[in-house]
């Protein structure tokens, strides 16, 4: 935006009478409507000054848009135009050369019938030609009628719509009162019919209360009746209870009879047994037999009575394995997580445990020795049921109870004199279980013969 150029005189443009305005003043502040559209016009110039140019107080927001710099410093702006001379005579010449008919009708005093006055009032505040505080003054009278027509016109419409509203709920009242007095008539026929019914009841409640009373009177004498029979059925009853309780005394006493003979004939049965075991003692002496058939006591080593001895083979012998499952009745324990976080700690655990005892199932099939796997019970919620026959016993530690103690304890267990074989490289497990009598065969060394084997 272009303005006119300012000599220092305090006008505004070629033709402009002097900024003053020969000394005429409002009366009252200027309309809020043209007060804005002054504003509007000065937020324009002060985008197109120079720096130099700017008033002091408006150079903070001459770098604002125009309708930025009129929302935020309105009021700076209107002051400024009121006192600063030079300023509105920038923003003068701006209107002029937007409006030149309007400020030219405004010099000559004539005013376009046509032009908004909000226009005229602004145009004529800011070039402030002769009697321009009496055309503003006139402007602001026509736009306070204005809104007071307005406020005519919305009060007439508010009072129409108040009358439509009011007939609108006349109609409805009437049509309620209709509904309503057809409603008290079908309400009232429905009294008459229930007063109707209600006569009718009665009538039946009284017949009902007659038949009740007859009913009590009859219960009575039922009662008195069912009394008599009442009494005649407990005396039979404690005679029945008499012949009862003899009965009972025949029973015990003949029970007593069949225990004294049944204990006559246990006694010949004991003597015969008795007779028949001696028999078999003096012929096996005769016949030079053996006591008993093998048992884990005769696995007992000659120098004591320690459990057999499993010693033969170095722990790191690929054949130790296989040769440990060729010894009678042997037993192998085998610490679950420590084999196969040896072999395949990667997997997750419910893969590790599947995978080592389908590898022992296979191994108990192929050689029929007893083998017990051992898994920690603490990361599992609830042991898994395995289905089937299965040839290996699966075991998990109960609660406060580690899978290294339950191996202990289940070397302890064991008779002594019996083979055992602990598969673990868990230090304290080997030496519990080796002070127990056991073999301990490291993790490493049980999967190659495992591989083997199979």
């Amino acid at each position: 935006m272009s303005t006119g150029p300012d000599d220092g005189t305090g006008t505004g443009g070629e033709g402009l009478p002097s900024p003053d305005g020969g000394g005429e003043q409002l009366e009252r502040p200027l309309p809020e409507q043209v007060r804005s559209r002054v504003v509007e016009y000065g937020s324009d110039v002060l985008g197109g000054m120079r720096a130099s140019e700017l008033p002091p107080v408006l150079r903070r927001v001459a770098r604002f848009e125009p309708r930025r710099r009129a929302r935020l410093a309105g009021p700076q702006i209107a002051a400024q135009l009121e006192t600063d001379t030079g300023f509105r005579s920038r923003v003068a010449s701006r209107v002029e050369q937007v409006w030149p008919e309007l400020v030219e009708g405004l010099r000559s005093g004539v005013v376009p019938p046509a032009a908004d006055p909000v226009a005229v009032a602004a145009c004529a505040y800011l070039v402030r030609p002769k009697g321009w505080a009496a055309i503003v003054d006139e402007i602001h009278g026509e736009l306070e009628r204005r809104a007071g027509a307005h406020e005519a016109d919305a009060a007439a419409e508010a009072a129409e719509s108040a009358r439509t509203q009011l007939e609108q709920a006349k109609r409805d009242h009437r049509n309620e009162a209709e509904r309503l007095r057809s409603r008290l008539k079908e309400q009232r026929s429905e009294i008459a019919d229930l007063r109707r019914r209600i006569h009718h009841e009665r009538g039946r409640a009284k017949e009902a209360t007659q038949r009740a009373e007859r009913a009590l009177e009859e219960t009575a004498d039922r009662e008195s009746e069912s009394a008599s029979r009442v009494s005649s059925l407990e005396a039979e009853n404690r005679r029945l209870r008499t012949r009862v309780a003899a009965a009972e005394t025949q029973v015990e006493n003949a029970r007593r009879a069949a225990r004294t003979g049944r204990n006559a004939d246990e006694a010949r049965l004991r003597v015969l047994l008795d007779v028949l075991v001696e028999a078999s003692h003096g012929l096996r002496r005769e016949l030079a037999l053996p006591a008993s058939v093998d048992s884990p006591a005769d696995l007992v080593s000659e120098g004591g009575s320690g459990r057999t001895s499993l010693a033969g083979l170095p722990d790191d012998d690929p054949g130790l394995l296989e040769h440990l499952l060729t010894v009678p009745r042997v037993h192998l324990l085998v610490d679950g997580y420590n084999v196969t976080k040896t072999g395949y700690g990667t997997l997750p655990l419910a893969d590790q445990r599947t995978r080592l005892l389908s590898s022992l199932e296979g191994l108990a099939s192929r050689t029929k020795a007893e083998i017990t796997c051992v898994f920690d019970g603490a990361d599992v919620d609830t042991p898994p049921v395995v289905s089937g026959p299965r040839r290996v016993r699966l075991l998990f530690s109960a609660a406060g109870e580690t899978a290294d103690e339950l191996i202990v304890r289940l070397v302890g267990a064991e008779p002594p004199g019996r083979p055992i074989a602990v598969v673990t490289s868990d230090q304290e497990i080997v030496s519990a279980v080796r002070r127990a009598g056991a073999r301990a065969v490291p993790s490493a060394v049980f999967l190659r013969g495992l591989d083997t084997t199979s």
